[in-house]
Parts: structure tokens; sequence; C-alpha cells
């Protein structure tokens, strides 16, 4: 059996296969494999007379029908539920998924020149209605609304704002940065230190003059404290702490 076919008519592999179900009016669920084949066979000899350069994509789908036709001759292997498989189902998929996407195309080559064919009028707005502005009536927005009325809103905004604001934070003053050398501060503590053989850690940070040298001096002390320069103690709980340097004894 002859056929006569333009390859430039088909896009792809499964093209030519659907051109073939449709031609021989074949149900795409129960393809005759045998009768396909072969008239796809046809096709690729005559497009190998024509072009040697046959692409790959037709020759894996010969391929595929060929390994298809040698299943079909086998006894159908059966699935985990007991079904029988059928070795044309893939195939079938593939065709019915192409069948889906080229429809799809069609569809919106179909709206792309139906779309060609529709025609939009410019503006041409007249200029006195494109100007036109909706006149406001002053009295009628303000309504029966008074000054004192208008007053009443007024402190009542401004009661608002008020209330927004942070009772406490508000009553703070300048905040400022208070600079402290920290190496001039460590030189000083070790210096008493040595002079004062032991003290009172209590009267120690009643000598500084501010929160940050009072931390500043607790650090240092927990820094001797661990370099073991100096010995800590506390005869009772909350009691005052007596600091004896080591280096002097």
């Amino acid at each position: 059996m002859s056929l006569e076919i333009k390859l430039q008519v088909f896009e792809g592999p499964l093209d030519l296969l659907m051109h073939l179900i449709d031609k021989n009016q074949i149900d795409i669920y129960d393809i005759p494999i045998v009768t396909i084949t072969e008239q796809y066979m046809e096709y690729i000899n005559a497009m190998q007379k024509e072009d040697m350069e046959v692409t790959s994509e037709f020759l894996v789908m010969a391929a595929t029908l060929i390994d298809i036709k040698c299943k079909m001759l086998l006894p159908k292997e059966v699935n985990e539920d007991g079904e029988e498989e059928d070795p044309r189902a893939e195939l079938v998929e593939k065709l019915l998924e192409y069948k889906m996407y080229k429809y799809m195309a069609y569809e919106l080559k179909d709206r792309q020149m139906d779309a060609d064919m529709q025609w939009f009028r410019e503006k041409n707005i007249p200029k006195e209605v494109k100007d036109y502005e909706v006149p406001i009536d002053f009295s009628e927005m303000l309504g029966d609304a008074t000054l004192t009325k208008l007053n009443e809103i007024f402190q009542e905004l401004l009661k608002r704002q008020e209330d927004k604001v942070d009772p406490i934070r508000s009553k703070f003053g300048n905040i400022e940065k208070e600079e402290i050398d920290m190496d001039a501060k460590t030189l000083y503590i070790k210096a008493y230190i040595r002079e004062h053989s032991k003290f009172s850690f209590k009267q120690l940070l009643e000598k500084q003059h501010s929160k940050t040298e009072i931390i500043v001096t607790f650090l240092v002390i927990l820094e001797e404290m661990k370099l073991g320069d100096i010995e800590i103690e506390q005869e009772t709980t909350f009691g005052d702490i007596i600091i004896t340097s080591r280096k002097a004894s």
C-alpha cells in the first residue's frame, strides 16, 4: 500500500500519527498498531529519500512503534491490580495531550485573527466637555455648621493629639552621652587598691560622680578579682563588702 505524503505538512512524529489516525478513521483508544506502524515506516523511508538528515524525533517514534508492535504479539502483562496492561496506553495518552494542545493553538490563532479585524475609535471628546469641572457649593458643604461647631471640632482634635503624648517620656530632658576614659578610670581604681590595702567597696563607690562611673568601677573590681589581685569578703548577707589587695600583703 503506497502512501503519498508531503514532508513539510507535519510538524513532528505525533502530528504524523494524528494524520494517519484521522485518515484511516481509527479509534484513538484502539489503534491497530500494525497498520499504523507500516504507514509510519513508509513515511520514514520517503523522508530518507528526500532528506538524508532525518530528525531524531521521527526515528525515536519509529522505534517506539516497533517496540509496541512486538509487545502486542506477546502475552499481555498484568499489573499489581490484576488488570492487563495495554502497551499502547502511553502512546494514546501522548496523542490525546498533543491533540488538546493543537486544538488550543488553533483557537488562539482564530482569536488573534478576529482581534486583527477589530478597530477602536480614537477619543474625540469636545474640549468644553473635557475642561468641564463640577461647581462646588461651599454653603451646601458646610450645611448647618457654624464657627462655634467648627471651633469645638478643632478643640477636640487638639485634645486627641494631647492624649497621644506620653506623660512620662514627654518630660524627659535632653539625653546627653557621658564620656568616660576607660583606661584612665582603670588606672585610678588600680592605684586606689594599691594605696588602700584594705577598704570598703561601698566607700569606693561613694567617691564616684555618676552611674556610669559606678558601673565602670564595678567592672574593674570584677576584673581584678578574676585576675586574683584582690580578695572579697562579706560577713553578713547584704552587708558591706571588704576588699583586700593581695599584692600589698
